[in-house]
């Protein structure tokens, strides 16, 4: 094993130890709850999963996406909404990571490592959903600065976040070339926030609208070149939907596992379930679908790791596919335990509530879909 997997093995076993030690005893309570677990992101700040995305000299690996993927999917084993957390955190993180200049990697970056500021990705609207040529959001330039107006929807971390980037039209006339990016700090004058939407899973998760009024940003919050924005848009997403099937693959694997233990100690008959051929049936199915979309995460990130390009139709299978599995999966788990499934003393419920978002998330899946077609029939 050569130095980078033993470090890689090293990060995962480290997300793995916090999800059993740390994750796991508040999991119940935070679905129960819907609060905010902040006590998450001090925990997560002090072992470097809140840098796993930043340069190296921050404490993090450089923008890797396989590390990132592996922590996602620990962390979703025994809570879907607390590996969100770290999800948002990093897709917002990854436009101020690939665009943005030494002073502001230098301000942001710190920021993050050393106080735990939290990131989140503020491209959703209402009238746009996945098309991104239809934002709404304007941002005029005034003198130095840009006024922000406009509201985006559906933001997770919306209102708890310290650092938004934020995606707004700069030039109305040139469609998508006309979208720029920037960094939006909480506190900026002009700065609001919708209510805080009611969930039916990831309820430890908070989501809201993010609203600007007048919100007056300087241009050196401006993330590369007006209108890159379309372009550093496309490169976030295309690299976090590995992560976004990580936390499918790991919400599965987490449901599945209860389901084993549980299908070995329920005794019916005078046998465990789990002697049971339908049973045996359903594990089978449930598994060799995990390892399917287990297997497609890791290509599709340890490609973009090595820099390969054209994955962006492989990203968009990986995410629906494992995306899919997460909700069969987390399904049959309900199934295999019976009417205890649907109670919320036991965790496959959450688990199959917190898979559903997994397949909206982003880009709906037939919003992937179209796209996959659409690549296939370009040839």
């Amino acid at each position: 094993m050569g130095e980078i997997e033993k470090e890689r093995e090293m990060i995962r076993a480290a997300a793995a130890k916090a999800a059993q030690k740390v994750v796991q005893p508040l999991a119940a309570a935070i679905d129960a709850t819907g609060e905010f677990p902040w006590e998450l992101v001090d925990a997560f700040g002090k072992q470097g999963l809140l840098s796993i995305l930043l340069p190296e000299e921050y404490g993090g690996t450089d923008g890797n996406i396989t590390s990132f993927s592996s922590v996602i999917e620990e962390i979703a084993k025994v809570s879907g909404s607390s590996s969100l957390l770290i999800l948002a955190h990093g897709v917002g993180t990854l436009p101020i990571w690939w665009r943005g200049n030494p002073s502001q990697k230098e301000t942001y970056f710190t920021q993050i490592s050393e106080k735990n500021h939290l990131t989140t990705l503020a491209l959703t609207e209402a009238g746009a959903g996945p098309d991104l040529a239809s934002l709404t959001t304007t941002a005029k330039k005034e003198g130095k600065d840009y006024v922000l107006n406009g509201r985006k929807s559906f933001i997770t971390h919306g209102s708890i976040a310290h650092l938004y980037s934020v995606f707004a039209v700069t030039d109305p006339a040139l469609g998508a070339k006309g979208i720029s990016a920037f960094v939006v700090e909480d506190g900026t004058p002009g700065l609001r926030f919708g209510k805080r939407e009611e969930k039916i899973g990831m309820r430890g998760s908070v989501t809201t609208d993010v609203i600007f009024e007048n919100c007056r940003i300087p241009q050196e919050n401006r993330l590369g070149e007006e209108g890159e924005g379309w372009m550093i848009a496309g490169h976030t997403l295309h690299r976090a939907r590995p992560a976004v099937g990580a936390l499918a693959v790991g919400i599965a694997q987490g449901a599945l596992d209860y389901a084993l233990r549980y299908a070995n100690e329920r005794i019916q008959f005078k046998k465990p379930i789990s002697s049971f051929q339908a049973i045996q049936f359903m594990i089978a199915d449930m598994a060799t679908q995990i390892e399917a979309a287990r297997s497609l995460v890791y290509d599709t990130a340890a490609q973009i790791d090595a820099g390969v390009e054209g994955l962006e139709k492989l990203s968009a299978i990986t995410k629906c596919f494992a995306s899919e599995v997460a909700m069969r999966v987390t399904t049959d788990a309900v199934q295999i335990l019976g009417g205890y499934g649907y109670m919320k003393d036991y965790p496959v419920e959450r688990m199959m509530r917190d898979a559903k978002v997994t397949q909206i998330y982003g880009k709906p899946n037939q919003a992937e879909r179209l796209f996959i077609v659409q690549q296939l029939l370009k040839g």
